[in-house]
């Protein structure tokens, strides 16, 4: 069985309400839950939230809730966390998962056909822990990063050195290759990246150590207004009006 978990919670300090935030008329969270529904490979959906909200979007779309405990929906709360409880879940529920289909509330650029790629890819590999939305974003490479010194200035996040030869860098925001980031729009896992969560990379540690990527672009998950625009780009270019019927395919 392969089954999709979502989660979102109530509070949110930086954008508040964000996961039911309007976006082209529906709910933030609509995309990514609709997106799992629709995957032909994907045969359960849950979400995993303290939100009414969110709970009676779910049950409007026949999604299970799993009610989130009140230690897991502090901001200090990690998502980590979050995963291997509804995992746990999950499978007193519905029994041992070949795959675990993994999305945020807050991330609508995901669509069914990137789920049922990135599950197509875990059934015929099985050495890969994980498959995951990447999205190239060289304007961010880590030598362009800085942090304000105790002097009040720009220094380097990282040292110049890390790169090479500091003598070689120059400005281009192409000169270190393409920078590729887990855009947090979709990850499919096996089980044991969360029942053996502390074997992970870090700072993702429930995709495991072999992470098969599935490029796409302008993935971003949403945490600050700002990024609403870019989710509706994101939606406009990617997703049509009309969603086709889901189709059992078999396995």
């Amino acid at each position: 069985m392969i089954s999709a978990l979502l989660i979102g919670r109530k509070g949110s300090i930086g954008f508040p309400g964000k996961n039911t935030y309007p976006i082209l008329g529906k709910p933030l969270a609509y995309y990514p839950l609709k997106a799992a529904q629709d995957a032909g490979l994907v045969d359960k959906v849950f979400i995993s939230t303290d939100c009414e909200k969110l709970m009676a979007l779910a049950r409007e779309h026949d999604v299970e809730v799993i009610e989130r405990p009140a230690y897991l929906c502090s901001k200090e709360a990690l998502g980590e966390h979050v995963f291997v409880h509804g995992h746990q879940e999950i499978e007193k529920r519905a029994g041992n998962q070949e795959l675990i289909v993994l999305l945020h509330c807050n991330s609508a650029t995901v669509s069914a056909s990137l789920i049922d790629q990135g599950i197509e890819v875990l059934l015929k590999n099985s050495q890969y822990d994980s498959a995951v939305s990447v999205s190239k974003y060289n304007m961010w490479s880590p030598l362009r990063a800085r942090k304000i010194g105790s002097d009040g200035l720009l220094h380097p996040f990282i040292p110049f050195d890390t790169f090479g030869d500091p003598k070689k860098l120059n400005c281009d925001r192409d000169s270190q290759g393409d920078v590729y980031f887990a855009d947090m729009g979709l990850s499919i896992v096996r089980p044991h990246c969360l029942t053996h969560i502390e074997n992970g990379l870090l700072p993702q540690k429930w995709m495991g150590q072999k992470i098969y990527p599935l490029v796409q672009d302008a993935g971003c998950d949403v945490d600050y207004e700002f990024q609403i625009a870019q989710t509706e780009y994101w939606l406009k270019k990617h997703m049509t009006t009309q969603t086709p019927p889901k189709e059992t395919v078999e396995r």
